[in-house]
């Protein structure tokens, strides 16, 4: 088997009604619109923090409190935290601190251990600093437990463990204009004064739970699929052979792409699996391999980011890059790109027609939808099972996932699929069961596999208060009606702060190298700013103004196809169910720049290059500064 393959189209069906297709697409999306939108789900803090803030993996270790001043703390230890500490010890600035609440790095690939874990991006591409490690992934589509060990790899050689604080959950962060720093309290008690913060807490860091009438009331087991409970299903996360479920009856709640994992495994050891759901997730084929050590013993220097490149154009990009690079990845991420190139072969971009252009991919993305459903028949032998698993939305409406056992595990006599889209959701929990569509399912386990809070509100989902900049400005308040960046990474008002994610930046297909950019420019500035003997780093307003005003007239507007779309975290719930939905709606990749992700690289490149830091105003030391003299909090 070779790594890099050609491929051509995918054999999609051509026999379909579009217009009958765009009227179920509407109605089933109608069904499914609340007028609460992401407010539907319940925040598991308070009386549902065991969640979410139990550690399931690491026993809590008691630790002094610690009070020191450092150069820079980095919120999070995911990948993104992890390369911020890479890099920055990489230009030469060592005194730093990583603040993770896990017992270990990883971030969402240290809590998710459910059975079944994959990552359903390639793995040549999702694994960050590969190259630098000289590291190949052992497959295509790498499991948790080797993602989880890269991260721990990355800690050891970059000597990150000594600058991490596990177990640690920043509570509070303030700046304190006296010695000009930011003051960061902690779950532990801790008082970090930081010259620098940089925010690395992912975009899946907080697991989310279904607002479900009577969720408190079950008398049975529970969990949510991000902490996962081995000591009740039996096995392990490397061994995931769930032997204390022969005689449980158990529900799961969700059918999103940890349902799509869970699944098959729960239902080869349970007495029985009842699986609710409210919207199917597309469910490809994935079709995972070894990585062949010929192919792997040939990669040349570049390898990694040439492939990044080549998964981002034909995934990503609207338009496929042509017969200029062939679809080195080939899998259903890459699938309409793919089929579009071959109906625009011989043609140049100047002799499209946008209009036509625009109805061709519609077209295709319709093609590409029906042999997903069609693949469902194929699969399941229960007509009506059949028909509720069928993805009725746009492709780019709600992750496709790939498994090649969850759609034949509803051919099990054990398991039942309860379709609740018609009702809205489970109507409620009582101490024995579920009730959905007025029947009650008695069961002995509910899992919750209902993902993460991605596009509920920022304060929510951080958990920190007070969250303040120069002036006592709340940075919930100041982008309470829309972000407001310089380069999508730093605002006015909140000194030496820099923050990474999907904010105002250049959004790619594969998250890692996202995060590469970010924190590798991100170090850059920190070292400069040092370098240059200042003490404090923040765009004035002009550049802010400026770059705000660059994000929106570069923008691609997506409201009319979000407003489209069946609801879900992609589009904030579809942003509820009124008249003013376009208002709330939520996109999942912030307000991206809209030349491109490749074009937001080379604008950031070309701003080092000029060496002057236009947009950023730096404040050296000043002789009756209180630096280094540490004030009551």
């Amino acid at each position: 088997m070779k790594q890099i393959v050609k491929c051509g189209p995918s054999d999609t069906p051509h026999d379909i009604d579009i217009p009958a297709l765009r009227e179920r697409y509407r109605l089933e999306r109608d069904k499914r619109l609340r007028p609460e939108g992401g407010d539907q789900y319940v925040e598991a803090s308070a009386g549902f923090a065991d969640y979410a803030d139990v550690d399931p993996h690491t026993p809590p270790v008691e630790r002094a409190a610690v009070s020191e001043e450092i150069d820079v703390a980095i919120v999070g230890g995911g990948f993104s935290g992890l390369m911020a500490g890479a890099r920055l010890s990489q230009n030469g600035v060592t005194d730093f601190r990583i603040l993770e609440s896990g017992g270990d790095f990883g971030g969402v690939w240290y809590w998710n251990r459910y059975p079944g874990i994959q990552c359903d991006n390639e793995s040549y591409c999702y694994f960050p600093l590969v190259e630098e490690l000289g590291y190949v992934p052992k497959a295509r589509f790498s499991d948790g437990t080797e993602i989880q060990a890269h991260c721990k790899r990355i800690g050891e050689h970059f000597g990150l463990y000594a600058n991490a604080m596990f177990g640690t959950r920043v509570t509070s962060m303030a700046w304190d204009e006296r010695i000009k720093r930011w003051r960061i309290a902690t779950s532990n008690g801790d008082d970090i004064r930081a010259r620098f913060v940089i925010m690395c807490v992912g975009s899946t860091n907080k697991p989310k739970l279904p607002g479900i009438p009577g969720i408190k009331d079950f008398k049975g087991h529970s969990f949510h699929s991000a902490r996962w409970d081995y000591d009740y299903t039996g096995g392990s996360w490397e061994n995931p052979v769930l032997d204390r479920l022969g005689d449980k009856r158990i529900a799961v709640i969700g059918t999103g792409a940890s349902a799509i994992q869970i699944v098959p495994f729960v239902a080869q050891y349970a007495k029985e699996l009842i699986v609710f759901q409210r919207t199917p997730s597309s469910v490809d084929r994935r079709g995972n391999v070894p990585t062949d050590p010929e192919w792997a013993a040939g990669l040349q220097p570049g390898w990694q980011k040439e492939r990044q490149r080549n998964f981002h154009q034909w995934s990503f990009e609207f338009v496929p890059p042509g017969p200029v690079s062939d679809d080195a990845i080939c899998d259903f991420w890459t699938e309409i790109n793919r089929n579009m190139a071959a109906r625009m072969e011989g043609q140049k971009p100047q002799e499209f027609v946008l209009e036509q252009f625009l109805a061709a991919r519609e077209e295709e993305d319709y093609r590409v939808m029906e042999r997903l459903r069609r693949r469902v028949d194929s699969i399941v032998e229960d007509k009506a099972t059949a028909e509720a698993l069928k993805p009725y939305y746009r492709m780019g409406c709600k992750r496709p996932c790939s498994n090649d056992n969850f759609l034949e595990t509803f051919n099990l006599p054990n398991v039942k699929l309860v379709d609740v889209s018609d009702s809205q959701g489970v109507e409620r929990i009582t101490e024995t069961g579920v009730v959905a569509n007025g029947i009650e399912h008695a069961v002995d386990c509910i899992i919750y596999a209902s993902g993460f809070e991605v596009t509920t509100r920022l304060d929510r989902r951080l958990g920190i208060e007070p969250y303040t900049g120069r002036d006592g400005l709340s940075l919930y308040d100041h982008w309470g009606e829309g972000l407001k960046t310089f380069h999508g990474m730093t605002s006015h008002g909140f000194p030496n702060h820099f923050y990474t994610g999907f904010t105002q930046a250049g959004v790619g297909a594969n998250i890692t190298a996202m995060y590469d950019q970010q924190v590798g420019h991100i170090a850059w500035i920190i070292k400069q700013t040092l370098d240059r003997g200042a003490v404090v780093m923040e765009p004035t307003q002009e550049a802010q103004d400026d770059w705000v005003r660059t994000i929106h007239e570069t923008a691609i507007d997506n409201t009319e196809f979000l407003l489209e779309c069946t609801p879900g975290y992609w589009n904030g719930e579809g942003g509820g169910a009124g008249p003013d939905r376009a208002k709330k709606l939520r996109f999942i990749f912030g307000e991206p720049y809209g030349p491109g992700f490749y074009a937001f690289d080379q604008l950031l490149q070309d701003w080092r290059d000029r060496g002057d830091m236009a947009g950023l105003r730096l404040e050296p030391a000043s002789a009756d500064a209180t630096d280094g003299v540490v004030q009551p909090a």
